[in-house]
């Protein structure tokens, strides 16, 4: 196959040697044979425009094709399939956030390929492996122009896509009655035809900075990359640690931690069942320490960076910590002002505000040198009980409660306990008891988090149904998702009663599982009728 510049230098060449011809046939002409026939002169001048015309037009095709070599060869130098980022945008706002979205996926090591949707036909995407689609909403609940093409042709046809996993950022605005309508629809389509979610869709209602931060999150999963520079850094409030809790000593699955945060004295915050902490982590005092110490500087040093003044040790434990040879030599303020922040980490709230603190549960994470990560670590190990945490809250509607008259089917596994107790919590204080938890981890003396409270509450009356999954206690693992199989005629009575689904905890295995339970009891036809209803709701990760 021929290399491109040859490519490009051949079709330049055959262009101007064309029109070179073409001048010269022109002036070799003997009389008027066009009535309105330039001067030879004219001819002369216009086989150089030609000319130079051709070079332009074979230079924008060059440009174009380096362009799209560029773009494959790059995705090409993974050993994974590319992931494959779709944009629908009416105003370029969604083609903006996912070119960020290929950006950060190719600065965590992942291959892109970015594609507008007109671009794309349902062979690419069962042949693409991932896709992610940044998908903006027009009018009430239209596509953009710019999938027109893709609505008309694609997705008004049957698709085999068993092979595809994908994830959908929605763009829309709350006051129209069909809210990401167009991301909704093109989420329906994709799991009608086989698809498999990444994670559940993600709505940004405006250009809301904490959705944007939500799919942030999920993109440094994707990539396998929890250090992704925020896209807009959260405004933190400075909240303190009161409690700090191990509940699992022992336990095979490593540490999980409760944590009781206080907020500030001056604020009255107000949260809801489901909505998500966000919170900034550092790095511990002695490993800055350390670094300050290597580099010859002193901790109290101070620098001023956005206008507020504080000490390199401070803005050191909040940042990417370079390597020595980065900052040797340097001044404390030229070192700060090289300085990235960390990004901020969230969980699942665990607690309502009439509890008196926020209250979360998050395993212990390790690298593979033994060390925690930053987030597990700060939290779990370094964090002073006392302290300070910068902690901010964000709203999650995707994940609040049903009305409370009807019944709800609450299932998780692991740290996914969080999220379901705040709900439970919650359901208890309005009165409501037709409530079934389904709860799964690996040993019931030591992973049962919360274990005494739950149990209370079905001796109390307020959980009709337990179910229990603890995969190590017997030699044959049982999970969460045979449970639920297994309780399938339940299961029907209480969905045609009007129950809620509610689930959270581990994308990998027990959300699929769950998911798959569902389908295969209830039929795909109710699954997607309860998704579109609000009825059938997932937090997981």
């Amino acid at each position: 196959m021929a290399s491109p510049s040859r490519a490009f230098w051949g079709n330049a060449a055959s262009l101007a040697l064309l029109a070179l011809i073409a001048a010269g046939f022109f002036m070799l002409q003997s009389g008027d044979w066009w009535p309105a026939m330039p001067r030879a002169d004219r001819w002369i001048g216009a086989a150089i425009a030609l000319c130079a015309y051709s070079l332009f037009c074979a230079g924008l095709l060059w440009q174009s094709r380096t362009r799209k070599i560029s773009d494959d060869t790059s995705s090409a130098t993974s050993g994974d399939s590319p992931v494959l980022v779709v944009y629908a945008s009416q105003t370029g706002f969604a083609q903006q956030l996912a070119e960020r979205s290929a950006e950060n996926l190719r600065s965590s090591g992942v291959s892109v390929k970015l594609r507008a949707i007109g671009e794309v036909d349902s062979a690419m995407l069962a042949n693409a492996g991932r896709v992610l689609f940044v998908a903006s909403t027009t009018g009430e609940g239209d596509p953009p122009d710019q999938a027109l093409a893709f609505v008309r042709g694609a997705m008004a046809q049957p698709a085999a896509l068993e092979n595809l996993r994908y994830a959908v950022l929605a763009l829309g605005d709350r006051e129209y009655e069909h809210f990401c309508g167009f991301g909704h629809q093109l989420d329906r389509w994709l799991r009608q035809h086989g698809a498999q979610p990444l994670f559940d869709i993600v709505e940004v209602d405006n250009a809301d900075e904490s959705a944007l931060r939500h799919w942030q999150h999920h993109l440094g999963q994707l990539g396998g990359v929890t250090d992704l520079p925020d896209w807009t850094q959260p405004s933190y409030e400075r909240w303190k640690l009161l409690e700090r809790r191990e509940l699992n000593p022992g336990s095979v699955g490593g540490g999980a931690f409760h944590l009781a945060i206080a907020p500030p004295t001056e604020s009255n915050p107000a949260w809801v069942a489901g909505d998500i902490a966000e919170i900034g982590p550092q790095h511990s005092s002695k490993t800055v320490a350390a670094l300050l110490d290597q580099a010859g500087l002193v901790a109290d040093a101070p620098v001023v960076i956005d206008g507020r003044s504080q000490t390199l040790a401070e803005l050191l434990a909040r940042s990417h910590l370079p390597d020595i040879d980065e900052i040797r030599g340097k001044d404390a303020q030229t070192i700060a002002e090289d300085l990235k922040p960390l990004p901020h980490r969230e969980y699942s709230i665990a607690s309502l505000p009439g509890d008196g603190s926020l209250q979360i549960l998050l395993r212990r994470l390790l690298r593979p040198d033994g060390t925690p990560g930053i987030g597990s670590g700060w939290l779990c190990d370094y964090a002073p009980v006392g302290g300070e945490i910068a902690l901010r809250l964000r709203s999650n509607p995707n994940f609040h409660a049903p009305a409370s008259a009807k019944p709800m089917i609450l299932i998780g596994n692991g740290t996914g306990i969080a999220g379901l107790r705040a709900h439970l919590k919650q359901r208890i204080a309005a009165g409501s008891q037709r409530n079934w938890l389904l709860f799964g981890e690996r040993n019931s003396d030591r992973d049962f988090f919360y274990g005494d409270e739950i149990l209370e509450w079905r001796n109390r009356g307020y959980i009709e149904r337990l179910d229990l999954a603890f995969s190590r206690d017997q030699a044959e693992p049982v999970y969460v998702q045979q449970k639920l199989l297994a309780a399938a005629d339940p299961l029907r009575e209480w969905v045609e009663a009007g129950a809620s689904v509610y689930v959270c905890g581990s994308l990998a295995g027990m959300a699929p599982g769950v998911d798959g339970v569902l389908r295969q009891v209830l039929g795909d036809a109710t699954v997607e009728s309860m998704l579109t209803e609000g009825r059938y709701r997932r937090d997981v990760y």
